[in-house]
């Protein structure tokens, strides 16, 4: 793939999503590793951590959203503040009700957001190349949206671990796509 020339416009706002996937990874990876560490001995902390990530998503998208231009030039994230917003919800309502109920409400929402996120990737891919790990991984979070839909249904109860697996994998894809920017802008400055 050949280097694309980047005007300032276009140059700071890959520097943003650098800072942003950067951002991303690390609190996916606080999340993670609070799921697996402080989560497994309490409910509440567990609970707290399941509604907490699908409202940091939220969060996440808006935020970026805002820096890329606003909600109405990034339809993608717009909608996936909603879906975000929406599963968090539905996650507060399900704790109700069984873990399995929540697993299946992250399913919905894994292929949801997973799908969105593919679509704002492959938007940003014409301006910034280096989405391909972002592609991935909105395409591999709509499968894994599947795969707990599935586990839902068996009878044994799922617990926060099936989530963090899910969320571990997100946090390497945002590392990877930030990594992946970096080095792009390092050899382009190069060849300048």
């Amino acid at each position: 793939m050949k280097d694309r020339q980047m005007t300032p416009d276009v140059a700071d706002h890959a520097q943003w999503l650098k800072q942003y996937y950067f951002l991303r990874a690390a609190c996916s990876l606080a999340w993670v590793i609070a799921a697996f560490t402080i989560a497994p001995p309490s409910a509440v902390i567990a609970a707290t951590l399941l509604v907490a990530y699908p409202a940091w998503d939220a969060a996440a998208n808006y935020l970026d959203a805002l820096c890329s231009g606003g909600l109405n030039q990034n339809r993608t994230q717009a909608l996936n503040v909603l879906v975000s917003l929406a599963t968090t919800i539905a996650v507060v309502l399900a704790l109700r009700v069984s873990m399995n109920w929540v697993l299946g409400i992250f399913g919905v929402w894994a292929i949801l957001s997973g799908l969105l996120q593919l679509g704002t990737a492959v938007r940003r891919w014409k301006r910034f190349g280096a989405q391909w790990a972002m592609a991935l991984s909105g395409g591999q979070s709509a499968l894994a949206g599947g795969f707990f839909i599935f586990q839902a249904t068996m009878p044994a109860a799922p617990s926060i671990a099936n989530v963090a697996g899910y969320a571990a994998v997100g946090a390497l894809y945002f590392l990877v796509s930030a990594v992946w920017l970096t080095v792009s802008t390092w050899r382009r400055d190069a060849a300048a």
